[in-house]
């Protein structure tokens, strides 16, 4: 699945671990996660957030 990181703090969304702090349960693809999300380190909204590719 797809990574997505953050594009303000670098923050890698990871789908396989999901966001225990955000209620986003492990194997959820971004697409899938609410759009009022916001990222757990710097608390941006999910449209900040761009593909990441290892």
């Amino acid at each position: 699945m797809q990574k997505y990181k953050c594009t303000t703090c670098g923050h890698i969304y990871d789908p396989e671990e999901g966001d225990e702090d955000g209620k986003i349960a492990p194997g959820t693809p971004f697409e899938s996660i609410p759009d009022d999300w916001a990222c757990p380190v710097c608390g941006v909204q999910k449209s900040d957030f761009e593909p990441y590719e290892e």
